[in-house]
């Protein structure tokens, strides 16, 4: 290193989404608490954001008025977080694209690598094959 400089720090974009994320639609989210998308879309709601429940067979979800598709939503997104099968998932990714969000979270078990290509190419963030919670938690929650 020159003399003079300062190293340079390494760059987090997971860190640096969540810590500028204010609003979560989460797709596939249910009212069954027993579910790991209503842990951790409470999780989610206790660390501060805004959680839009996404899901057209239930009418509430933690408080929160569900909704039947993403393009229903009228606010800014900034993370659509995908709780479908799979071979569902493309079908949310491209509707994450047409809202404007800035990323798209494919839970554990999800993967759709075209998708992830198509939303990639159109600007946003992707993280898929895992969990939100976990990620937010080794970044900020401090150890026990």
């Amino acid at each position: 290193m020159k003399a003079g400089t300062r190293p340079t720090a390494i760059v987090d974009p997971v860190h640096e989404l969540l810590e500028k994320t204010r609003t979560i639609a989460i797709v596939g989210l249910s009212s069954n608490r027993s579910r790991a998308s209503y842990g951790v879309a409470q999780y989610l709601q206790s660390a501060g954001y805004r959680i839009i429940p996404v899901n057209p067979n239930v009418k509430e979800v933690l408080g929160e008025k569900a909704i039947s598709r993403l393009e229903e939503i009228r606010e800014p997104v900034d993370i659509v977080n995908i709780f479908r099968r799979s071979d569902q998932a493309g079908a949310t990714v491209d509707a994450a694209i047409r809202i404007g969000a800035k990323a798209v979270w494919l839970q554990e078990g999800v993967r759709d690598e075209a998708a992830a290509a198509r939303a990639r190419q159109a600007g946003l963030l992707v993280m898929m094959d895992s969990c939100i919670l976990k990620e937010h938690a080794r970044r900020f929650r401090a150890p026990r």
